[in-house]
C-alpha cells in the first residue's frame, strides 16, 4: 500500500469482508470480549453502532442498514431457545450489549417490556406482518465525511 486511499480501501474491505461476518456469527461471550477491545479492534467507532448492530444484523428484520441499533419501527416475532414466541417492537434504547428488549402488548391493553433476551437466546426473527418492509426509502444514506488532512489526529472523532 503506497497511498492513503489504498490504505483507507483495504480497511473498508477488511470491515466488509472479515469484522462484520465475524459479528453476524459470534457468540454473545465472543461478542461481549470484543466489546472491552474494541478500540483496538475496529478503530474510534461506538460498539452500539458497529459491534452490536452488526451482531443483530444476523436476522435481517431487527436492523436496517442506514441505522445504529436495533429497528425500532417494525414489529417482530422472536423464537427464543426455550420456544417461546415473543411478538413486539424492539426498543433500542433499552436494548444494549447484546441484550434485546421488545415493547409487547400487556393483558390489559397496555404495553410492557420483554426481555432482556440474550443474543444467544434467540433462534428467529421475522417480520410479524410480512407486508412489512424493513428498508425506507425516506431515510437518507449516511453522508461520507472527509476530514482535510491538516487536522491533528487528537482532533479527529
Amino acid at each position: 500500500m503506497q497511498t492513503f486511499q489504498e490504505m483507507a480501501a483495504s480497511r473498508r474491505e477488511w470491515i466488509a469482508d472479515v469484522l462484520i461476518p465475524w459479528s453476524r456469527q459470534a457468540s454473545f461471550g465472543d461478542l461481549r470480549e470484543a466489546e472491552h477491545d474494541w478500540i483496538n479492534i475496529a478503530g474510534r467507532v461506538d460498539p452500539a453502532a458497529t459491534l452490536w448492530t452488526w451482531a443483530w444484523s444476523r436476522f435481517p428484520c431487527l436492523v436496517h442498514e442506514r441505522l445504529p441499533g436495533v429497528n425500532e419501527t417494525l414489529e417482530v416475532r422472536i423464537v427464543l431457545t426455550s420456544g417461546k414466541t415473543i411478538v413486539g417492537y424492539p426498543d433500542n434504547r433499552e436494548s444494549a450489549r447484546g441484550q434485546l428488549i421488545l415493547t409487547v402488548a400487556a393483558a390489559d391493553g397496555g404495553f410492557e417490556q420483554s426481555g432482556p433476551h440474550n443474543i444467544d437466546a434467540v433462534v428467529s426473527a421475522e417480520l410479524s406482518h410480512p407486508d412489512q418492509t424493513a428498508e425506507r426509502e425516506d431515510i437518507p444514506d449516511r453522508p461520507v465525511t472527509t476530514l482535510p488532512p491538516n487536522i491533528p489526529d487528537d482532533q479527529r472523532v
